[in-house]
């Protein structure tokens, strides 16, 4: 005759988990949460300036922040802007930078880089054309440069306004270059001429 097993709580009991798991329980309460605290934004009146809350330390950077190429991140050579396109220049980096432009800048510059848009056509705004002269002879730096610190129309003491923000926040170094490249390769594209044709493809052309 098979012997019937007690039930999982009678077991439970006999074996003396319940006064463990009682002495366990007993420890959990809320001294650490409840204790004196600032919250964040709080006044304080044991800094001198009366914020809970402290700058940060001087010179401090977030993690994986840190400037070891002052060109790779801000496109300047000392002040100047660069004409030098700092990672190599490779099919999948276009290709990246066709995705993030598409994401970031077609939406007010358009597609193929004209500045045709939605947002132009309704946002009241003149988006830059990447194919006009000026754009064409700016070095690289530029493009990047802007797209770091954003265009400003004006003193906006005295009316100015930014016309475009920044994007460092929003898309980092490595896709600004990546964009900056496809933006050249754009213009490319819009204004080659058959000596940009390599020789032995010249044939092909009008085919």
């Amino acid at each position: 005759m098979q012997t019937q097993r007690p039930h999982a709580l009678v077991r439970f009991i006999r074996y003396g988990w319940v006064p463990l798991l009682t002495l366990l329980l007993s420890a959990c309460h809320f001294d650490m949460y409840n204790q004196p605290k600032i919250q964040t934004y709080e006044p304080s009146s044991f800094f001198a300036d009366g914020r809970g809350s402290r700058p940060n330390v001087a010179g401090a950077v977030a993690v994986g922040k840190a400037q070891t190429d002052d060109y790779f991140a801000t496109g300047l050579v000392d002040g100047v802007e660069g004409d030098r396109l700092p990672v190599e220049l490779t099919r999948e980096l276009l290709e990246r930078g066709q995705a993030q432009y598409n994401i970031w800048c077609a939406v007010c510059h358009g597609e193929a880089g004209f500045g045709k848009s939605v947002i132009a056509q309704r946002g009241g705004i003149v988006p830059a054309n990447f194919h006009q002269q000026r754009l064409r002879e700016a070095p690289i730096g530029h493009l990047f440069n802007v797209m770091t610190v954003g265009v400003y129309r004006g003193d906006p003491a005295q009316g100015g306004y930014q016309s475009m923000y920044s994007y460092a926040s929003r898309v980092s170094a490595e896709d600004r270059w990546a964009i900056a490249a496809y933006i050249r390769a754009l213009q490319l594209s819009q204004n080659a001429t058959p000596d940009d044709v390599p020789p032995d493809q010249r044939g092909n052309l009008g085919k």
